[in-house]
């Protein structure tokens, strides 16, 4: 998909380090031709952001705290100054206590659950609103991720299930209010993955094996398989499709059971 994202340019949200989902689909973009701006959490956040952002030939980085209606306004500002108008933003962010990512769905606190769905759900309809006149005129992509513990029960995902489960029906009301301008809203599910975030999730190590094993193409996703399937649907490519949660896992969603030899 060499130079299909040339001369479009948009804003990667939620990179954490170059392990990063986020990163591999920013990384992929640019290899595309697509020009990036990047948002990050916090000077800690930012100091790893910075050389992976130089590194695409980006210059473009803007301190974001997605809870702060302040924050969010203070960057599509920013980011409307640098170009009028954009075709794509990816939204890879999502949050939980790290403590109740463990053990039983039912102990899950209120505190933890507002701030969960707030973070992981309700921020891309934040987001999509902002950059909605970016897109209005030209059209657009909206980009964000899940995991198949949306809608099927997976140990120790436990809130994040639901906060992915909000954030996948979002996506499907997003493109609908979007479609008649031309804007797309799609989720890509990669499965597990060796990340920040999924190192969070009680029990990642042996899910990661689990699905390994398992998958009809006995392989995790890769960062590189994600990041094509993120420029095929921003680019022209996928000028077709929105409103879809799309798989990347190796075909673990389509199992009903573990392979014969793993029973």
């Amino acid at each position: 998909m060499s130079n299909s994202m040339q001369g479009k340019r948009g804003l990667i949200m939620g990179v954490a380090n170059d392990r990063s989902i986020a990163w591999g689909i920013a990384r992929a973009m640019a290899e595309a031709g697509a020009e990036l701006a990047f948002t990050y959490q916090g000077e800690a956040f930012g100091k790893r952001v910075e050389p992976l952002a130089a590194s695409v030939g980006s210059d473009f980085l803007v301190d974001v705290d997605v809870t702060d209606d302040a924050s969010l306004d203070a960057a599509f500002a920013a980011l409307a100054d640098k170009w009028p108008t954009i075709d794509f933003v990816v939204h890879a962010i999502a949050y939980s206590d790290k403590s109740e990512l463990t053990g039983r769905f039912m102990n899950t606190s209120r505190q933890n659950f507002k701030h969960s769905l707030e973070i992981s759900a309700y921020s891309f309809i934040d987001v999509a609103r902002r950059a909605y006149p970016l897109m209005k005129d030209n059209g657009g992509t909206l980009l964000t991720l899940t995991y198949q513990g949306s809608n099927k029960v997976v140990p120790n995902y436990n809130v994040m299930g639901v906060a992915k489960a909000a954030l996948e029906s979002s996506t499907r009301y997003l493109a609908n209010d979007m479609g008649p301008d031309g804007i797309r809203v799609n989720a890509i599910s990669p499965g597990p993955m060796k990340t920040l975030a999924g190192a969070a999730i009680g029990g990642a190590r042996k899910t990661y094996k689990h699905t390994d094993m398992n998958a009809p193409l006995r392989a995790n996703a890769t960062l590189e398989a994600v990041g094509g399937t993120a420029v095929w649907l921003a680019s022209d490519a996928g000028a077709f499709t929105s409103g879809e949660i799309i798989h990347v896992d190796g075909g673990y969603h389509v199992l009903g059971m573990p392979q014969a030899e793993n029973l």
